[in-house]
C-alpha cells in the first residue's frame, strides 16, 4: 500500500512536474517573443516616414500585449486548466471590475481616440491636461510630456483628451507679438522707423505675412506702437527674446523714451487756504 502511494505520488509530481515547466518555458519564452515582436514592429514602421512615431509606439504596445495574452492562455492550458470556463468566469469578473476601473478603461479608450485623431504627435510642444511640455510618448494610459527644464510629466490619457489641447507646434509658422510704449513728446514716425530697421536687419523674420507696426494705443503714461511678426515655429522664442532686447537697445540709440508709469498731480489751493 505504501509501495503504490509512492509510486502514484512520485508520477503525480513528475507528470505535473513537467507541466510546470514546460508552461514556465512557454511563458519565458512567450515574454520573449512579445518583447522581440514588438521591437521587430517599431523598427519596420519606423522605416516608413508616413507613419507617426506616437502611432508606432502604440501599436508596439498593442502587439507585445496582445501575444502576452495568448501565452497566458497557452500556460493555463498547459498546467491542464481549462480556459472556456476561466474565460467565463474572467468575463464576470471583468465586468466588475471594469465597473470598478472606469478611469482606467478611460485612459485606453482616451489613447486610441489620441492615436486615430492625433491632435499631436512626438516632439509636438503642447498644452494638455493642465500642463505644457515636449510630448514623448502616448502609452495606452499615459501621455508623457517633457518640459523645457527637463521634468518629466506624466499624464493620464483621459485627462488629456477630454480637455482642451494647445499644439504651439502644429504650424510650421508662428506671429510673435511686441507692444512698445514711447512717450508722448517723441516722434511717432521716427520710432517706427528705427524698429522696423530692426525688423528688416533680422533674417528669422518671415517677409510674407508682412510685418505689421501701428500705433494702436493712447494709453496713459504712453503711446503704443504694436508690432507683429512672422517667424519659423523653430525660431520663435529666440526672435522673441533677441527682438525685444534689441527693440530697446535701438530706442535708445535714436534718443526715444520708453516711459514709465506716470501721473499728472494738480494741486489747487482753495481761496482763503494759507
Amino acid at each position: 500500500m505504501d509501495a503504490f502511494n509512492t509510486d502514484t505520488i512520485i508520477q503525480m509530481v513528475t507528470t505535473y512536474g513537467i507541466k510546470v515547466i514546460v508552461a514556465l518555458v512557454i511563458l519565458y519564452i512567450g515574454i520573449k517573443v512579445a518583447g522581440f515582436a514588438e521591437q521587430r514592429l517599431t523598427s519596420t514602421l519606423r522605416k516608413r516616414e508616413e507613419i507617426d512615431e506616437m502611432l508606432v509606439r502604440f501599436l508596439g504596445n498593442v502587439t507585445r500585449y496582445g501575444i502576452i495574452a495568448v501565452v497566458i492562455a497557452m500556460v493555463l492550458n498547459q498546467v491542464g486548466i481549462e480556459t472556456a470556463s476561466i474565460i467565463a468566469v474572467l468575463g464576470t469578473i471583468g465586468l466588475a471590475i471594469g465597473l470598478a476601473l472606469q478611469g482606467t478603461l478611460s485612459n485606453i479608450a482616451s489613447g486610441v481616440m489620441l492615436m486615430v485623431f492625433r491632435p499631436f504627435t512626438i516632439g509636438n510642444y503642447v498644452e494638455a491636461g493642465g500642463h505644457g511640455g515636449t510630448v514623448t510618448a502616448v502609452n495606452l494610459f499615459t501621455t508623457e510630456l517633457t518640459t523645457p527644464d527637463n521634468v518629466q510629466i506624466i499624464i493620464p490619457n483621459n485627462a488629456v483628451w477630454g480637455n482642451s489641447v494647445v499644439n504651439y507646434s502644429c504650424h510650421e509658422t508662428r506671429r510673435a507679438d511686441f507692444t512698445i510704449g514711447i512717450a508722448y513728446s517723441d516722434n511717432i514716425e521716427q520710432a517706427i522707423a528705427t524698429l522696423k530697421q530692426v525688423i528688416d536687419s533680422d533674417q528669422r523674420i518671415l517677409r510674407d505675412p508682412e510685418p505689421l507696426l501701428v500705433v494702436s494705443e493712447l494709453a496713459a503714461s504712453s503711446v503704443n506702437i504694436t508690432i507683429r511678426v512672422w517667424t519659423k515655429s523653430a525660431d520663435f522664442w529666440t526672435v522673441k527674446f533677441d527682438m525685444t532686447r534689441r527693440f530697446k537697445e535701438e530706442l535708445d540709440r535714436a534718443g526715444i523714451t520708453i516711459p514709465f508709469p506716470q501721473q499728472q498731480v494738480h494741486l489747487v489751493r482753495s481761496p482763503g487756504a494759507e
